[in-house]
Parts: C-alpha cells; sequence; structure tokens
C-alpha cells in the first residue's frame, strides 16, 4: 500500500475575484453542479466553501501528481466534494479512477476555513 498527500491553501478573496470576473465559465470549469449548489446555498459563507472546495481539488491534485502524467489528465469536476449526512467531506473516487488511477483505494480529506483563507489537506491510499 502506497500513501501519498497533498495539502493547499487559498485566500478566499482570489476565489470570490474569479467568481465575479468570470462568473459561470469559471465555476462551470472548477466545481460539480452539486458543489455549486452546496456553495450557494451556504450565503454568507459560499465563498469560504467554493475557496475550500478549490484547496481540496489542489491537494488532489498534488497528492496523485506521481500517478498522473500531465494536470490535463484530470479535469477540475473529476475531483468532486460532497458531504456525507454527518457533514464530513469526502471525495467521489469513481470518477477519478476513470483516469487511469484504478489503484486509487481511497481519500481522506480534512478542510477548514476561516474568514480570509481555506485549507485542505488530503491523504490517498494506492495499492503498490
Amino acid at each position: 500500500m502506497k500513501i501519498t498527500t497533498g495539502v493547499d491553501i487559498i485566500e478566499v478573496e482570489r476565489i470570490k475575484k474569479a467568481i465575479c470576473e468570470m462568473k459561470d465559465s469559471f465555476l462551470n470549469r472548477i466545481y460539480t453542479e452539486e458543489e455549486v449548489k452546496y456553495c450557494v446555498s451556504s450565503n454568507q459563507m459560499q465563498y469560504q466553501h467554493f475557496a475550500a472546495r478549490f484547496a481540496v481539488k489542489e491537494a488532489v491534485f498534488k497528492a496523485l501528481s506521481q500517478y498522473i502524467d500531465t494536470r490535463d489528465d484530470i479535469l477540475w469536476k473529476d475531483i468532486e466534494v460532497f458531504n456525507e449526512k454527518d457533514g464530513k467531506p469526502k471525495i467521489n473516487i469513481e470518477k477519478l479512477k476513470k483516469h487511469g488511477l484504478e489503484k486509487l483505494q481511497s481519500i481522506d480529506i480534512s478542510i477548514s476555513h476561516i474568514k480570509e483563507y481555506a485549507v485542505a489537506s488530503v491523504v490517498a491510499m494506492l495499492d503498490d
């Protein structure tokens, strides 16, 4: 079993600016429809939630970088973050397995955000 990690931190204002300037072109390139629904439903905290999901996606790219040829091998939307009933964030790994990552067994994520920053940590487990 191989364990890889990734971490990312982002300024919430950077994501807010991208959303406000590029609108749907940014949202549709980065986030799934369900992710957008979840973040928008957070009203005043929506930009923190968008930033947190962006950080997760970056952290996943970092954790899996040795298993993909180029970053273009995986689309942003292929890294889908959802919340379990208890609120714990998870990654839909089935989408990733379709991109040559059949060895991927699990991904655990942790997300945190405050007014100005969002951070995500990823631990991936893959078969050797």
